[in-house]
């Protein structure tokens, strides 16, 4: 679920005492960053306050973060060099729900109930996709063009 500006959630929608993956494909991502952290807390007052690092992938940098309370969930990103990505000094915000508590009726359910969602081979195959256009629409052109220089490894 694409919610804005590059971030994803691998659920429809954030609920309380659940884990929810971030992926961030934003500027840090298509600038090249090797480390990027996403700084993160719950409320106006930015409760739990946490800061973790990002695993960077081929699909973005991805950290999973457990939903500590029903109303928001704030974060912003820094890179290696301290740089911020907290949009445009708004952060982004999201809304919580409140967990509903239901009794399962069978252990069939209880058990469909507690397995986690894992994504769907789809999903990931869009986000390759989408990866992979992206990437030919930047890249292409500076080859190109010639303003394609290779960064040398030290």
């Amino acid at each position: 679920m694409e919610l804005t500006k590059n971030i994803f959630f691998n659920t429809d929608k954030l609920v309380e005492n659940a884990t929810v993956k971030v992926s961030y494909t934003g500027k840090f991502f298509q600038n090249g960053s090797e480390t990027v952290y996403i700084h993160f807390g719950f409320g106006n007052g930015w409760e739990h306050l946490q800061e973790l690092k990002m695993q960077k992938t081929e699909l973005g940098f991805q950290v999973e973060i457990e939903l500590l309370g029903p109303d928001t969930l704030n974060f912003c990103f820094k890179n290696e060099v301290n740089e911020w990505d907290n949009n445009n000094s708004e952060n982004y915000v999201f809304p919580i729900e409140p967990m509903n508590i239901v009794e399962p009726i069978n252990e069939e359910l209880s058990l469909i109930v507690s397995s986690p969602r894992k994504l769907r081979k789809t999903y990931i195959w869009s986000k390759k996709i989408k990866l992979a256009i992206y990437k030919i629409i930047t890249f292409v052109p500076k080859i190109l063009s010639g303003n394609y220089k290779r960064k040398i490894k030290e």
